[in-house]
């Protein structure tokens, strides 16, 4: 008897460890996701905005082209002052794009180079390195924005 007791305890064991292996294959917890957020934002948005989301010195002084450099995505910028739906925009489709009227911006678009996934998870990552404050605002005036129709 403690055999066969000793077999179910070791397959029921298994069972549960493979069943908790698909689990993270379906739903990644938010540590991974943060990780490819993370590793999508040094691909695709660092080499303007800085490895450790620091921006370009002086942003907010224009260059001699009269556009401005590239802001912080850390708490020292405003990206945490926006609802994720004109974050999402700005990234799909440039900050000249969103903002009109003839603004002129470096800000590329990236619509056909990252999905909305992946910035979903760029977003996830700058949002994991903001503090509580920042964090809590920018949920409000995101939830603000939706609720409004935004």
């Amino acid at each position: 008897m403690a055999r066969r007791g000793t077999a179910v305890l070791v397959t029921a064991s298994g069972a549960a460890l493979l069943l908790g292996v698909g689990a993270l294959a379906l739903w990644p917890s938010a540590a991974d996701a943060t990780g490819d957020g993370r590793q999508l934002y040094l691909d695709n948005c660092a080499a303007c905005h800085g490895a450790e989301l620091e921006g370009q010195p002086d942003w907010r002084q224009p260059l001699p082209s009269g556009r401005l450099p590239a802001p912080p995505h850390d708490a020292s910028g405003h990206t945490w002052h926006h609802p994720d739906r004109v974050l999402r925009e700005i990234i799909l489709r440039g900050t000249a794009a969103v903002v009109g009227n003839g603004y002129e911006s470096d800000m590329p678009g990236f619509e056909g180079l990252l999905t909305e996934a992946e910035v979903e998870a760029i977003l996830d990552y700058l949002k994991s390195e903001w503090p509580e404050r920042e964090r809590a605002h920018q949920a409000r005036v995101s939830a603000a924005d939706a609720a409004a129709g935004g």
